[in-house]
């Protein structure tokens, strides 16, 4: 029997445009697998969706990113209506999204994290939060939206003129110079190791999705001793928040030890995105990774 799933895309995150490409993405290679796909663009209007959910499909591809809908907040919405989902349930997607509360489970785990403080606008415009070089985040947003890398002599305005839009507080953390190292789990399994190298100095929003931006090497020219501690502290992060289908570790490697940056309940969904990019490297094509993952959709009732 033909599957009917729902494509959940766009949002009113800062991440809208982001996630209309991967809701594309993946409503056409559902589609092409044979499946009744119907292509939802989220507003902020509940009683507008819950419309578009009836009546209720089999399953729900998740392809919101950032705020409301990679927070544990649509998650809820359809744990309420029994409609299975892809990606991480609510309590791993609220706590995925919570930088702080993830990096404390995180440490109690074992994983190494940064060091890191909570800093108000004041503390780091006044150069006080903590000593360079360091990264500043928005507490609740993912693909690296608002961060900025604070160097030694760095001039350039942290806020705009209209202030800072993420709330009161940021993330200041400590800096780790060395390699980016990106890990996909599926399942219960770490899929490959990629490392990203880009002329902007860090894997920031542009260097994601600008062309050119970045450069993803896949697998990792690295030793094996790391590449198998890379996996392992992928699993157990994926582990620790309680996370389930596809999500994604993001490490900073400094020539010694692998620190734990977050991990990404929603990552990009793309052909050419982190995730599918390691699933073709173990030979899984993107059509099938989709179907994989609404094969493994569920809710929490």
């Amino acid at each position: 029997m033909t599957k009917h799933v729902a494509v959940l895309m766009g949002g009113w995150s800062a991440e809208r445009e982001v996630s209309l490409v991967s809701g594309a993405a993946c409503a056409k290679a559902l589609q092409d697998a044979g499946m009744d796909v119907t292509s939802i663009d989220v507003q902020c209007d509940m009683g507008g969706l819950l419309t578009r959910l009836y009546p209720k499909p089999d399953a729900v591809f998740n392809a919101l990113h950032g705020r409301y809908g990679e927070d544990g907040c649509v998650q809820g919405l359809l744990d309420i209506l029994g409609i299975p989902y892809t990606h991480s349930g609510l309590m791993a997607s609220a706590l995925a999204m919570d930088k702080p509360m993830a990096k404390r489970l995180f440490a109690a785990a074992g994983i190494p994290v940064a060091e890191h403080v909570i800093a108000t606008q004041d503390e780091v415009l006044s150069g006080q939060a903590m000593d360079t070089p360091y990264v500043v985040k928005p507490a609740n947003e993912g693909s690296s939206v608002g961060v900025h890398i604070i160097r030694d002599g760095d001039n350039e305005p942290l806020f705009s003129e209209s202030g800072w839009p993420f709330g009161e507080h940021v993330m200041v953390e400590r800096f780790i110079e060395g390699r980016e190292l990106s890990v996909s789990v599926m399942g219960d399994k770490a899929l490959a190791v990629t490392e990203i190298s880009t002329h902007r100095g860090f894997y920031d929003y542009a260097a994601k999705y600008e062309d050119g931006g970045s450069v993803h090497i896949v697998p990792a020219d690295i030793p094996q001793n790391v590449e198998a501690e890379a996996k392992r502290l992928a699993v157990l992060a994926h582990q620790t928040l309680g996370c389930r289908g596809v999500s994604r570790a993001d490490f900073r490697y400094d020539g010694d030890q692998l620190y734990m940056l977050e991990i990404n309940t929603q990552p990009g969904m793309t052909p050419t995105s982190l995730v599918p990019e390691q699933a073709a490297h173990v030979g899984m094509s993107f059509q099938e990774l989709l179907v994989w993952m609404v094969e493994n959709a569920e809710c929490d009732i």
